[in-house]
């Protein structure tokens, strides 16, 4: 079970609607529950950079959540023990790569590091990525080298509540896809997820960092770096 103070994302036992923006999810969406504002889709609550990690690996799960900078616990309702059980944790993941590669430098766990990466790959339908990440530098053709494909990535993981999941997504729909990089910037170009893990409400971080994303937004689209 989670801690008191742990970040949670729910996998729903139930037909799911995000109370934010009101995308359907269907039953076993990932999703967080807000005081105020209900459910919330992965994408909405600002957790959809994250990657998941699976529960099993002890040293892994340590070391990943000590390297990321924001991190939360995955939990689903078991109906034979009627409580919420772990499933995993949601990390940055930059921070399961480091984790990663020093786990796999102990050699009881080089194999099982080999494994999880071929599963993650296995995640991604690498055809459609390329099509995204080709159509992010397009838009933004002044971004840093390579950052296209690691956005498209993020965006594109195949489990409930990411922006690259959806029908407008797919057909590479220009807010789609600028949804993406907005998030992206967000998250990797300013202080918005220090602003969460010091309490800050996920709405005022925003407005914090808003002229930020849009100055380095502007920038990939007019002005370059």
């Amino acid at each position: 079970m989670a801690k008191e103070n742990e970040l949670k994302v729910f996998i729903s036992s139930r037909d799911s609607t995000c109370d934010e923006c009101g995308q359907h999810l269907g039953r076993r969406a990932w999703i967080t529950l807000n005081d105020v504002k209900g459910a919330l889709c992965l994408t909405c609550a600002d957790f959809d950079h994250l990657v998941f990690l699976s529960s099993g690996d002890a040293a892994l799960t340590r070391r990943s959540r000590k390297h990321s900078k924001l991190s939360a616990v995955v939990l689903k309702w078991s109906r034979a023990r009627k409580r919420y059980e772990r499933q995993g944790l949601l990390v940055e993941n930059e921070a399961l790569e480091r984790a990663e590669a020093e786990c796999a430098a102990d050699s009881e766990a080089r194999q099982a590091a080999r494994a999880r990466a071929a599963l993650r790959r296995a995640e991604l339908d690498q055809e459609y990525i390329r099509r995204f990440a080709q159509r992010v530098r397009e838009m933004y053709r002044y971004c840093p080298e390579d950052r296209e494909i690691l956005i498209a990535e993020h965006a594109c993981r195949k489990y409930s509540g990411r922006v690259g999941r959806s029908a407008a997504a797919k057909a590479l729909d220009e807010d789609a896809i600028r949804l993406a990089v907005v998030a992206h910037v967000r998250h990797a170009e300013t202080g918005y997820d220090r602003l969460l893990l010091r309490g800050v409400d996920r709405r005022d971080a925003r407005h914090q960092v808003r002229t930020k994303v849009a100055d380095i937004i502007d920038r990939w689209e007019n002005k370059g770096a």
